[in-house]
Parts: structure tokens; C-alpha cells; sequence
């Protein structure tokens, strides 16, 4: 088993200024598009247990309701770190290899500790602190789905992968919606301790139509 690093909280703003290879790690949007053009069909998806949801729910309520930018809110997704990102997929089978996954992988301790984002996409999300056993979890579950085509998707496999928690989307509004909606974000954040409780498979259309989820192992 992996020994688990120290955990430390710190928050902080990240103003990550993507390269093109990542500048599409911010959600969904029905604009965003793999290396030549192939657009993302499938994701899996690690979620917070209900308190945590909920408590990440409300910051992104806060936007909404501020009139800021409501685009989040109207993909209806639930809170989570996008794990991997497939152009197509067998269901049946994936969801097959998921509860196979979920019974060979315990629950996980969410500790999230800043707020960042993407600038060139104008994406506002939280980020947990991570340690070697979520890195493993994450390795281990693209090894699962090793057949699916990820091609395009490179930035969500191990070694790239950039994990974080959208809570809002404003590259659709108005040049201010980004700064207004960091700073309410940035204000109202307070570190969460939680836990990741089970992993999921969406279909990427609007709003994202969540297929299937299993809850990990206690």
C-alpha cells in the first residue's frame, strides 16, 4: 500500500496559464475537442461523499445566484474530479470494469485546500491535496479501462494529469465574469475535509446524462 503524504492545507489561487495540450481541463463543454477535432463522448468521474457535494454545490450556487455565470449549474453534474476521458466507449463492458475497480479500491480521505484556474479557458475550480495513494487510484483505474480510446485525451492519463474540481465556467460570459466570480469564490472558500466515496461513468452531452456510479469500498 502506498504510504500516504502529509497532508497540508494551504489556501491559494493558481493562476494556471495552460498550454494547448491542456487547455481544455476545465469541465464539460460541448465545445471542447480532443488533438484533431474528436470530440470528449464519455468521462469517469471520482465524487465527494453528500456533505462534501454539497458544501462545493454551494459555492457554485453562490455564482450562479450572483447572476455572475450560470453555465456550471446548467450542465446539472455533480461535483467531482474527472478521472479519464474516452471518445467512445462499450457501456456495458465499462461499467463491468468499474464495479470490478470499486470492489478493489477503498474510499479515499478529500482534502481540499485551494481554489485556482485555468486562465486561458476562464475556469474557477478547487483541488485537493493529493498524495501517492490517489495518484496510484488513478493509475490503477486508466490500467482498468486501458481498452477504451483516450486518444486526444492525453492530459488525463497518469503523469499529466491536472486534478481538480470545476465550480465554475465563464468563458461564455462577459470579460468580468471571470474576476467576479473569483473573487466570491475566493471569499466564500473555507478547506474541506471529506471523503472520495465512488466513481462514476457520464455521457458528455447537454445537460451530461450520468450512466452509471458505484460506491468504492469501505
Amino acid at each position: 500500500m502506498p504510504h500516504h503524504t502529509k497532508e497540508v492545507f494551504r489556501v491559494s489561487l493558481t493562476n494556471a496559464m495552460c498550454s494547448s495540450s491542456s487547455k481544455n481541463q476545465v469541465g464539460f463543454d460541448t465545445t471542447d475537442v480532443g488533438k484533431g477535432g474528436v470530440k470528449m463522448q464519455y468521462a469517469v468521474e471520482l465524487y465527494y461523499d453528500k456533505e462534501t457535494e454539497s458544501r462545493l454545490f454551494e459555492l457554485a450556487k453562490m455564482v450562479a445566484d450572483r447572476k455572475i455565470s450560470t453555465k456550471f449549474m446548467e450542465w446539472k453534474t455533480r461535483p467531482h474530479l474527472t478521472l479519464a476521458c474516452f471518445n467512445d466507449v462499450d457501456e456495458t463492458l465499462c461499467v463491468e470494469r468499474l464495479e470490478s475497480f470499486a470492489q478493489n479500491h477503498k474510499t479515499m480521505p478529500a482534502y481540499i485546500g485551494s481554489v485556482g484556474m485555468f486562465n486561458d479557458t476562464k475556469t474557477i475550480f478547487v483541488s485537493p491535496v493529493m498524495n501517492s495513494r490517489m495518484y496510484q487510484f488513478h493509475k490503477d483505474l486508466h490500467e482498468h479501462l486501458k481498452d477504451f480510446d483516450a486518444n486526444g485525451w492525453e492530459w488525463y492519463c497518469p503523469d499529466r494529469w491536472v486534478p481538480h474540481c470545476t465550480i465554475a465556467l465563464t468563458r461564455e460570459d462577459e470579460k468580468e465574469a471571470f474576476f467576479q466570480a473569483s473573487d466570491v469564490i475566493l471569499r466564500a472558500f473555507e478547506k474541506v475535509r471529506g471523503q472520495f466515496t465512488s466513481v462514476g461513468l457520464v455521457k458528455i452531452v447537454f445537460p451530461v446524462k450520468e450512466i452509471y456510479s458505484v460506491e468504492l469500498c469501505n
